[in-house]
């Protein structure tokens, strides 16, 4: 682990061409290139708004929108992380540098665009007037989603690499994933319902993203649960995750270019 982060801190220039790579990747050919990252947010949270009028829908649209961009991010890392060492096969196999980089690069492109479509998240929590009372704990659940997004990317880039049937169980993962999150709804559905026994409640914020999403929306709409202890639940399983999938990555990565 620590051999990793050292590779890491030598080569941060490397890493920084890496990430600026993956940014004109996803915008090649683009006429509006970055911008795409500020208009999709709002194109998100216009669409939104005009579905639950028409339909009538009760849904608190700020919750939802922020549970639907959280999620995205952590959705991107998952998908761009199945190729970030398969899809760079002339690199591992003809080049000398740290393997971790590829991962690691799509996870920070994708928080590029994260921190893009959270501003205009803020402008619009700010036009609805949201509550920002417990915006100092925002820093803090950025790393928990930062370092659990991490700790996917290096777990399943991995496996990716030996298992290729990764990417279809992976799209299965995710979906199941997505509905036990709370990102649609609101942690309260599960939390206030008598039909869920507390073991089931429990089990509920074992899901790291749980804890996130709901940070989140404590951060940025003034929620007052879950608080800081579930918070704190989901850093802990973050670094959990995170220092599984760099220990599975540093005992794989010379095996890489066998396999490719």
């Amino acid at each position: 682990m620590l051999a990793l982060l050292k590779d890491v801190i030598q080569r941060r220039e490397l890493l920084g061409i890496l990430v600026g790579r993956n940014l004109k990747i996803r915008y090649k050919n683009s006429a509006l290139g970055f911008f795409w990252s500020l208009l999709v947010p709002l194109f998100m949270i216009v669409i939104y708004a005009v579905f639950l009028h028409v339909m009538r829908f009760t849904t608190n649209l700020p919750m939802l929108v922020v549970g639907i961009i959280t999620w995205q991010f952590m959705s991107m890392c998952l998908g761009d992380s199945l190729h970030a060492v398969v899809g760079n096969a002339n690199l591992i196999t003809k080049s000398a540098f740290p393997r971790i980089m590829l991962p690691l690069s799509t996870v920070l492109a994708n928080f590029v665009n994260f921190l893009l479509s959270g501003f205009v998240l803020v402008v619009y929590l700010l036009v609805v007037r949201a509550d920002f009372a417990h915006v100092a704990w925002l820093p803090l659940v950025m790393l928990t989603h930062l370092a659990l997004a991490t700790g996917i990317a290096l777990l399943f880039s991995t496996a990716n690499v030996f298992f290729r049937d990764t990417e279809h169980v992976v799209s299965m993962l995710l979906l199941a994933w997505f509905f036990l999150t709370p990102v649609i709804y609101s942690d309260a559905m599960v939390l206030d319902n008598t039909g869920f026994p507390p073991s089931l409640k429990a089990l509920f914020f074992v899901n790291p993203m749980t804890g996130i999403i709901t940070s989140y929306r404590m951060a940025l709409m003034g929620w007052a649960n879950p608080g800081w202890p579930y918070l704190l639940l989901s850093l802990v399983a973050s670094l959990a995750v995170l220092l599984a999938g760099a220990l599975l990555f540093q005992r794989c990565q010379d095996r890489f270019g066998d396999e490719l």
